[in-house]
């Protein structure tokens, strides 16, 4: 029975894990590609665009280049800035 509660808690914790929002203005290049439509250089683009350009809402990922409507609307329930998160 243990061993089952145990399972069944490591299940639910992956799950949370799993729907975590990232936040634009900390995530890594690694926790950006899991983003649906984002390989490595776009996520390298979203850092980099922060460095000078902090985003204010998740709309601003518009402003970086390669990042379209399509894009946004895919992760937009998946993504937070600031207090969002």
């Amino acid at each position: 029975m243990k061993k089952l509660l145990l399972s069944f808690l490591a299940v639910i914790f992956m799950t949370a894990l799993a729907f975590a929002k990232v936040n634009l203005n900390t995530a890594n290049v690694n926790e950006l590609v899991k983003l649906n439509g984002i390989g490595k250089t776009k996520a390298q683009a979203i850092v980099d665009y922060r460095k000078d350009h902090p985003f204010k809402k998740v709309e601003d990922l518009l402003n970086v280049k390669g990042i379209g409507p399509k894009i946004l609307e895919k992760n937009k329930d998946n993504l937070c800035v600031g207090s969002d998160c």
